[in-house]
Order: C-alpha cells, then sequence, then structure tokens
C-alpha cells in the first residue's frame, strides 16, 4: 500500500494530508489561500521529503516529540502529530520520506 495526498478545503482556504499506506496522517500542511497554492505545496514535499537535512526534530512544551519538514528557504511545508518517543517520531520522518515522493493526490475540495 502506497501513501496518498488527501487535498481539501478547509473554510475558505486550502490544505493537505499525506498519508501512509495504513492511511494514518503523517504529515498536515499549513492552510493555503488558493488551491493553486496548496497543489504547489505537496510539490514542494515530494522534492524535499527524501533530504534528511529537511528534517527538524523537534519538541512540544510537554516533551512530545515532533517534526518539521522544511523548504530550501526555511519555509515550513509540513507539520508531524505529536509522538510519544523521538524513536516514533523518527520512524514518522521515514514514512514521510517512503511515502511522500511518489504519494497520488486525492482531490476532496
Amino acid at each position: 500500500m502506497s501513501g496518498d495526498y488527501i487535498l481539501k478545503r478547509s473554510g475558505e482556504q486550502f490544505m493537505f494530508n499525506l498519508r501512509a499506506g495504513n492511511h494514518q496522517v503523517i504529515l498536515s500542511s499549513q492552510r493555503y489561500a488558493s488551491k493553486a497554492s496548496a497543489q504547489q505545496g505537496i510539490e514542494s514535499v515530494r522534492k524535499n521529503a527524501a533530504d534528511d537535512a529537511r528534517y527538524r526534530r523537534l519538541a512540544a512544551k510537554d516533551g512530545s516529540a515532533y517534526f518539521t519538514l522544511v523548504a530550501a528557504n526555511g519555509e515550513i511545508i509540513g507539520t508531524s502529530e505529536m509522538y510519544t518517543t523521538t524513536a516514533a517520531r523518527d520512524k514518522g520522518i521515514e514514512s514521510v520520506k517512503t511515502n511522500g515522493p511518489d504519494g497520488v493526490v486525492k482531490d476532496e475540495t
């Protein structure tokens, strides 16, 4: 099972989620003003997902581990869910590396 991108509306804006083959959301985008901008965000994930240097491994105030995927210019492309361990977060990163480059877009707008 391969992953996919779910492109959807959020009020008047657009966003996407990258899901693993098991349909678990592994990366969520910001909200975009236009559908075209959200589609460009998906292309940016595809381009940057395989590059380990593009991941910022972080901890929330409560100690939960999470990560962001950033573009070459340092802008955040997507943010993960919160994980209970750094090992689980690192598995999430590996899942984005696996599913991000080739995920099919499912347009639910």
